[in-house]
């Protein structure tokens, strides 16, 4: 029987280029802008990217793995879950130097952002205390910040704020339906938490998924829907291709197919027009056409460098080329002025999400 398809003119898809971001984007309203022709779909988001971003500048972030392997989560795609054979050895925390001095190169190399990742359930507090050095010390060099060191509380997030870093990443990584697939060692709510206690703390949000993990084109809509749902919207969002790493339960899995993963960054860009939306892992799988694409429909930030956290990732020299072929640049910030409006922008929205609160628990009352 026939996947049953939605009638993409019976379906309001607001997308003035225009209108505000919204929050309350329904289930089918989004499989609707799936089921879109190719070429209208991508015509439609580049309406959108274009009302909000510079069409050829792209976001450029280096990401160093701080403390590799023998995390006790299950995640079913990661070489770094403990649960698994994948010959990852377990190292421990970088120290502050080398990651200053990989901060350093990566700046000299062109990225405008150093996001270092963790493979922690969540940080012990004396591993805390490293890091808010590190942060301090990679943001002294001019970069913006970005650290994934897995579920914070609100103390731990306010610490980490409170020493200056601007992003957080967290993934939602699939729908809630799918999720029990992928992951038991922690729940959907628990990502939820600490992407709320995050954006409680002041700090930005960078979260995203992975595609190609075996889930239904639905589950594709929903984890967009979830993400659409966070208000405000993420900052940045990481959509990220399956790396089928030897070892995990990931590594037979069957292949997605390249334009269903640019439809789903071509919806991504609709749904969240304010947002940077990052071609993420799996870039070393694509070839440089399916990466045109991926810009095309949207996309406007990247991972740059030799790796990314432990697998491949396409080489500097690559991307310059690539870059050069597209007529792309990588984006430019004053970060000191930009920290300034963001900070005030994100500060309202709070507010406004406090206010909100505030009005919906009075009205139950």
């Amino acid at each position: 029987m026939p996947a049953q398809r939605h009638d993409v003119h019976a379906v309001d898809l607001n997308l003035d280029a225009q209108h505000a971001p919204r929050h309350d984007w329904r289930l089918d309203e989004i499989e609707a802008l799936f089921e879109l022709p190719f070429n209208d779909l991508l015509f439609r988001a580049q309406q959108v990217h274009r009302a909000h971003f510079d069409p050829n500048a792209v976001q450029v972030s280096t990401l160093l793995s701080i403390k590799t392997g023998a995390c006790p989560e299950d995640c079913k795609y990661c070489p770094q879950s403990g649960h698994y054979n994948t010959g990852l050895g377990k190292e421990k925390l970088l120290e502050i130097e080398k990651v200053v001095e990989q901060a350093r190169a990566a700046k000299e190399a062109g990225a405008s952002r150093f996001c270092m990742g963790a493979a922690w359930r969540s940080p012990r507090e004396r591993d805390l205390d490293v890091v808010v050095e590190m942060v301090g010390q990679v943001k002294a060099l001019g970069l913006e910040t970005c650290m994934t060191l897995g579920m914070v509380d609100a103390h731990q997030a306010s610490r980490l704020a409170e020493a200056g870093l601007d992003y957080y990443n967290h993934n939602l990584d699939t729908s809630p339906e799918y999720y029990g697939e992928i992951i038991t060692t922690r729940s959907y709510a628990d990502r939820l938490d600490t992407l709320s206690n995050v954006r409680d703390a002041g700090m930005k949000i960078c979260s995203g998924g992975i595609l190609g993990m075996g889930e239904a084109p639905r589950d594709r809509a929903a984890l967009l829907q979830q993400l659409a749902r966070l208000n405000p919207h993420p900052e940045s969002v990481p959509i990220n291709m399956l790396v089928k790493v030897p070892g995990t339960p990931m590594e037979n899995v069957e292949d997605l197919d390249p334009l269903e993963f640019i439809r789903a960054i071509a919806v991504a860009r609709i749904l969240m027009p304010e947002s940077h939306v990052r071609l993420s892992a799996g870039r070393e799988q694509m070839d440089e056409s399916t990466q045109a694409m991926a810009f095309l429909a949207g996309a406007n930030s990247i991972f740059y460098g030799d790796t990314l956290l432990t697998t491949g990732n396409p080489q500097v020299e690559r991307d310059r080329a690539l870059f050069d072929k597209l007529g792309l640049h990588p984006e430019q910030r004053d970060t000191r002025s930009d920290d300034e409006q963001a900070e005030t922008a994100l500060a309202h929205a709070i507010q406004r999400q406090r206010d909100d609160a505030l009005f919906y628990d009075a009205a139950q009352a």
